[in-house]
């Protein structure tokens, strides 16, 4: 029996999950999305978390785990009890790596729904959370994250492939079009006036990243234009597939601009 399923029949169930926002309810409560490791995506309440002396506030804070008590509420769960399982400090202290951090849950959230559990994805955010403490190479855990989110939620990449004739894909410059989901090879993407132009380089490395397990790709040392043609491709999918921008990004690029990171 599933938690989801426990707490519809009992007062009270445990879980566990990270923060991936909250916003302001009533005069003292707070509205919570959390990513879980047993349901997958949920809402609930913390009651009072508000008030000056909340023993429950510090703990629900963005990308913070928590392990969690809910209580059956009338439409939603209530936070009983919550408890740090990681507070991932170092994301809260530095800007840089706090948008980095709010950029992995956004991601989450914007690609979930409360639809029950994804084990899979719920231990990418949280080794993803942690990769994030403890590397200055952030543009290349999160593009890790990125490409194995797409997998995980049903949107992976097709990188071996045209998309439009099945060749296969061959050593040379290619095109990546958002609306078949993978690349083009160059006789279909000149033929695509939305096909974004992708290096055979870029290509290359996106492609270990699909396959590899982080372990691999952690020794790669990514150059600067490599990582900004992935950073274009990549964000370009993600909005055709959400069907709207993403809210970080910008951020995350002036600081760039502004040499803070």
């Amino acid at each position: 029996m599933s938690d989801e399923s426990m707490l519809r029949r009992q007062r009270t169930v445990r879980i566990e999950a990270v923060v991936l926002r909250h916003s302001n309810w009533g005069e003292a409560d707070r509205f919570l999305s959390l990513f879980t490791l047993e349901m997958g995506k949920i809402r609930a309440i913390a009651k009072g978390v508000r008030k000056p002396h909340s023993r429950k506030a510090g703990h629900l804070e963005p990308f913070t785990q928590v392990s969690l008590l809910l209580a059956r509420g009338r439409d939603i769960p209530i936070i009983t009890q919550a408890e740090t399982v990681e507070p991932y400090l170092i994301l809260k202290e530095d800007l840089a790596a706090a948008t980095y951090a709010f950029y992995v849950v956004e991601l989450v959230d914007r690609f979930t729904f409360e639809e029950g559990a994804n084990r899979g994805l719920y231990s990418l955010l949280v080794k993803t959370l942690s990769r994030l403490t403890q590397s200055v190479e952030r543009d290349l855990i999160v593009h890790y994250f990125e490409i194995h989110l797409l997998d995980l939620v049903g949107f992976r990449p097709q990188l071996f492939n045209c998309t439009n004739c099945g060749a296969e894909i061959i050593a040379q410059d290619q095109y990546f079009s958002a609306a078949t989901g993978g690349v083009l090879c160059p006789g279909c993407g000149k033929q695509n006036s939305l096909a974004l132009p992708i290096s055979m380089n870029a290509l290359k490395y996106m492609r270990y990243f699909q396959r590899s397990s982080y372990a691999d790709v952690e020794r790669i040392r990514l150059e600067d234009g490599i990582n900004r043609e992935m950073e274009l491709v990549i964000q370009h999918y993600l909005g055709y597939l959400l069907e709207s921008h993403l809210n970080t990004p910008p951020f995350l690029r002036r600081l760039r601009r502004d040499n803070s990171i």
